[in-house]
Parts: C-alpha cells; sequence; structure tokens
C-alpha cells in the first residue's frame, strides 16, 4: 500500500527562521497546550506544524510527545523530569511555558526538506459515494463536476481526531463545500471519504457518521499492527486519485 506514496515535488532543503505567536495555558499536570490564534487556515496549521518541527530538534528535559490540533500544539511530559530539571521557573507549567516561549524568539534554522505528497487512490464509483449526487445537487454541479474538483486539490492533514487515525484535511475547493447530514448515519465502512463543510477527510475505522460520503479507499487507514498505525499524520501533504471499481478490488485484496 505504501507504492502511493509520491516523492517531494521539491526534492531540496530550505533553510529559514521563523517567527511565531501563541500563548499558553496548562492542561493537567503534565501537558501544556500552545494556542496560535483561533482561525482554522492554510497559515495556522504552517505555523503549528514549524514550530512543532523546531520543537522536535529542540527537545527540552522529560519531552515525551506532542499533538497537533486545528489551532493549538499540546505539549507532553515526564513531570518528575521537567521538575527536577535546571530549566527556568518554579513549576512545571512555568518551566516548560518559559522554554516554549524563549525558543519561539531564537533564531534557530529549521531545515525544511521537503514532504513526500501522499497520493490516496479512491473510487468514487456511486456504490461507495452515496452521497456525490447530494453534493452535486447542493453546488449546482454534475457528479462528475463533483469528482474532478475533489481530485483536482491538493490537501493539508490539519489534524487527527474523532477516532484513530482520522485525518481532517483542509484545503478542499469551496465550490463542493457541503453540509453534514441532517441525521448521522449509524455505521459508515472503513476508508469511506467523506465532505463537511469545507473539509474533507477519511473515516479509518468502521464507525457512525455525519459526513457526505463521496467515495472510498482501498487503503487501510489505520492498522494497529503497524509501526507507525495511522497511514496520515498532521503536517502531511494529500492528494486523491480517481480509481475504477476493478481498481479498488484489486487493490483491497493486496
Amino acid at each position: 500500500m505504501g507504492v502511493f506514496k509520491c516523492e517531494p515535488m521539491i526534492d531540496k532543503q530550505q533553510e529559514t527562521t521563523s517567527s511565531y505567536s501563541f500563548q499558553t495555558y496548562a492542561l493537567g499536570e503534565q501537558a501544556i497546550t500552545l494556542e496560535f490564534g483561533n482561525e482554522i487556515s492554510e497559515e495556522t496549521a504552517e505555523q503549528i506544524n514549524s514550530f512543532k518541527e523546531l520543537l522536535s530538534e529542540n527537545l527540552f528535559p522529560g519531552f515525551k510527545t506532542t499533538v497537533s490540533a486545528y489551532t493549538t500544539l499540546t505539549v507532553f511530559y515526564h513531570l518528575m523530569e521537567v521538575l527536577t530539571s535546571d530549566l527556568v521557573g518554579t513549576t512545571c507549567f512555568e518551566k516548560v511555558s518559559n522554554y516554549l516561549h524563549q525558543l519561539k524568539k531564537s533564531e534557530y534554522q529549521i531545515q525544511h526538506t521537503s514532504k513526500a505528497v501522499v497520493t490516496i487512490p479512491v473510487c468514487y464509483d456511486e456504490k461507495f459515494g452515496i452521497d456525490l449526487r447530494e453534493v452535486a445537487q447542493i453546488n449546482k454541479l454534475t457528479v462528475n463536476e463533483v469528482i474532478e474538483i475533489h481530485a483536482a486539490a491538493r490537501y493539508r492533514v490539519f489534524m487527527i481526531g474523532f477516532t484513530p487515525g482520522f485525518a481532517y484535511l483542509g484545503g478542499m475547493d469551496r465550490r463542493i463545500a457541503s453540509p453534514r447530514k441532517s441525521t448521522p448515519r449509524l455505521s459508515l465502512p472503513a476508508g469511506a471519504v467523506g465532505i463537511a463543510g469545507n473539509q474533507t477527510g477519511i473515516y479509518p475505522l468502521k464507525t457512525p457518521g455525519g459526513w457526505q460520503i463521496i467515495g472510498q479507499t482501498p487503503l487501510k487507514m489505520f492498522d494497529i499492527h503497524r509501526d507507525q498505525p495511522s497511514f496520515l499524520n498532521a503536517g502531511d501533504e494529500v492528494m486523491f486519485k480517481p480509481i475504477s471499481m476493478a481498481e479498488f478490488n484489486e487493490l483491497s485484496c493486496q
């Protein structure tokens, strides 16, 4: 299935010095959240992912992991390791917060290596795209126009949430934006590709859901037995590749 991970569009590194704007607040005793404003946008997502990369290259004592969301980055840490460290501050929150604010003011240069664009095959056959006609009607388009527009864009994974491996993708063309279903379905198949508002996403597991379903991918988007269970991660760039029913069946057997 990894065959669908394409090579980087630009094969070079870019060295930049970034400036960041965020506020911090405690999230329990072992986590701190960085809030990058309140606007969901490509620019906000880029700031979050860029600072996450900067932090990964300049870890503090006791660092555990990070979790990205639409406008926030939450940093988890080991309580005692931070408390006994020589970071500036009295409490764990003060120590980590001071470190992060100092890091954002620094002139560390980040080596930005172009990421591969993840291409995901999607079968838009109406057997899978059970809401394609509704999305087309809402936007006064044909079914083929909806498919073409959806597959033409390049998306960014804003965050992973709702269920394990569910990727919220930003960058969708507003011409196919559609509201959630008024009554969610009790069960959607793993791999279902949907639209809700100005976003698109892929259901990684069989689950209830209220998004408008326009297709399905044969890829396994979440597998607990993989070293990296989630096929997609925050910051990834994604494109969709339309495939036939025959190709879907062939890939499903791999």
